[in-house]
């Protein structure tokens, strides 16, 4: 009896150090994939970040599902490569060379959500090329880390600006029309302009279009018309994609809309003071703005549940003030994470609903994208 309980024992022991040793082996393939992750989620595009975004892909593949729920890095996890996110294949990348003299190029930050890139930025993209079918349109984005993570993940190629610019040049492009899906002249904005800076002689006319909202202002009393056409647009839709008929049938039932954009700290977060005044202007008294960062501040998260609770709603319709329907959108909006804004209203006991769905499918925005345009070209 006690040669057995010895021989239970030792094999206890042998299985105990064959799974540890295969832990440890699992571990190490998901550090791998981690260390590639993160070496490919920086912002520099550089003579190793094709080769890495295979390296990567490629690693990941090999893994066991197993193993892929041990992948965490600085900026890894099992999303990165895991998540559905849509059918990259109906998108359009936008990069092929035969261009001609005439370009329309359009720059935007853009997202890893295959579904919201195909629906927001392409269909801006799709309704420039229509208008002006005498200008070959381009895509560029400013997010090397999106570009790269759509690349290896989907083997989709998108040109960030020197690629998308040195593209035009090669191409023998006389006159560049950049048209920015930013939502305002900020960062992204200004990054931009000082990239198109050192490329401005390479061209017989470059010309930048405005930005969704416009121009800025100088304080949030300060509106213009393309503030108010998008706060009605964005408004209609969010009514018309609810079960409500009308704005106010909402309010009648308790319900207010709180359109969510990014925030920042740039001088242009005054645009979202200015989108809420610009909602009060047109009397939507059950519409609020907020931001992610919450600057300003007005727009935290805290301010605007203060805001729904005190005017005596008691459901709200959570969507993005944002072109892009991303990371954003289907995390920070509507993921079930207790900080994000779904979870904290949640808590705050009101009843939520999230449309996740960007500007940039809505045909009142891309109608004044192609109205940008046009302003730009005359």
């Amino acid at each position: 009896m006690k040669k057995v309980c010895l021989f239970v024992f030792a094999l206890c022991l042998v299985l105990t150090s064959v799974c540890f040793a295969a832990t440890e082996e699992d571990q190490a393939a998901a550090d791998h994939v981690a260390e590639l992750i993160d070496a490919i989620y920086v912002q520099e595009r550089t003579d190793e970040t094709d080769a890495l975004c295979a390296e990567a892909k490629a690693a990941w593949d090999a893994l066991t599902d197993d193993q892929k729920e041990l992948v965490e890095g600085e900026n890894a996890d099992p999303d990165y490569f895991g998540r559905d996110t849509g059918d990259a294949s109906l998108d359009d990348p936008r990069n092929q060379d035969g261009i001609g003299e005439n370009e329309l190029l359009v720059v935007s930050f853009g997202t890893s959500f295959n579904e919201s890139r195909a629906k927001d930025i392409k269909g801006i993209e799709d309704a420039l090329q229509e208008a002006y079918p005498e200008w070959s349109v381009r895509r560029a984005f400013t997010a090397q880390t999106i570009i790269n993570h759509i690349q290896a993940r989907d083997g989709e190629f998108i040109d960030n600006m020197d690629q998308a610019l040195d593209r035009a040049v090669s191409n023998g492009v006389k006159n560049l029309l950049v048209q920015p899906t930013h939502l305002m002249h900020g960062a992204e904005y200004d990054e931009m302009e000082k990239t198109l800076e050192s490329y401005k002689d390479k061209f017989e006319s470059v010309v930048i279009a405005e930005p969704l909202l416009g121009p800025v202002g100088s304080d949030a009393t300060v509106i213009n018309d393309d503030k108010a056409y998008v706060a009605a647009a964005v408004t209609v839709q969010a009514v018309l994609d609810s079960q409500y008929e009308t704005l106010d049938k909402a309010a009648e039932d308790g319900t207010a809309f709180v359109f969510i954009g990014h925030g920042t700290a740039h001088i242009a977060k005054v645009s979202y003071s200015q989108m809420a005044t610009q909602m009060k202007e047109l009397e939507f008294k059950n519409v609020f703005v907020g931001t992610v960062e919450g600057e300003p501040e007005s727009t935290s998260v805290e301010s605007i549940i203060e805001a729904v609770k005190e005017a005596g709603y008691t459901k709200v319709i959570l969507r993005p003030l944002m072109v892009v329907a991303g990371d954003h959108a289907n995390n920070d909006m509507a993921g079930d994470d207790e900080d994000s804004w779904k979870s904290l209203f949640e808590n705050a006991g009101i009843d939520v609903t999230c449309q996740i769905a960007g500007l940039g499918r809505i045909d009142m925005i891309q109608m004044l994208y192609v109205q940008h345009t046009a302003e730009a070209l005359n």
